[in-house]
């Protein structure tokens, strides 16, 4: 029982002293899993504090796991997207723990422009978890089928973030 209630103590001392977002200078790191129709795979991001409420990106997708379609598998084209994004860290104007973000945000791709809707949680200063979904907005293939689907529909990243 000591050792519950000792562990317990840790945690929430842990979670009172963390933060999501700091504002300028502040950088940010996540890995996570991308899920979306057709394939799995590795998400990892970076973010930039510009300012008290803003940061700049650049992430990146790679699918492991791809559905074959009529026995052809995706070349390297189709299974990578690169992404520069804007984030609005909306944490402290929702007024929410210090240790937890709202970010709304757009990316330009090597597939799409789109949007991102993501929340993190910090349990330390420096690791938390993360969970993003993302959809495009403006396609650049419109007719899009097949392996050009990749990364480029609606997407979902979960993971871990840290302070870097």
């Amino acid at each position: 029982m000591k050792k519950l209630f000792t562990i317990v103590l840790l945690g929430a001392f842990c979670i009172l002293n963390a933060q999501s977002f700091k504002g300028n200078g502040d950088i940010k790191g996540q890995v996570g899993l991308n899920l979306q129709n057709g394939g799995t795979g590795i998400f990892v991001s970076s973010d930039f504090g510009i300012g008290q409420n803003m940061s700049l990106g650049l992430a990146a997708d790679y699918l492991l796991s791809v559905n074959e379609i009529a026995g052809f598998r995706p070349s390297f084209g189709n299974r990578i997207d690169l992404k520069a994004r804007w984030n609005a860290n909306l944490g402290n104007v929702l007024k929410l723990e210090p240790n937890m973000d709202i970010y709304p945000g757009l990316d330009l791709g090597l597939k799409n422009f789109g949007a991102h809707l993501g929340f993190r949680y910090f349990f330390t200063d420096g690791f938390g978890l993360f969970g993003e979904a993302g959809v495009p907005i403006a396609k650049y293939d419109a007719n899009a089928t097949g392996f050009h689907n990749l990364n480029n529909q609606f997407i979902l990243n979960l993971g871990a973030s840290f302070n870097l």
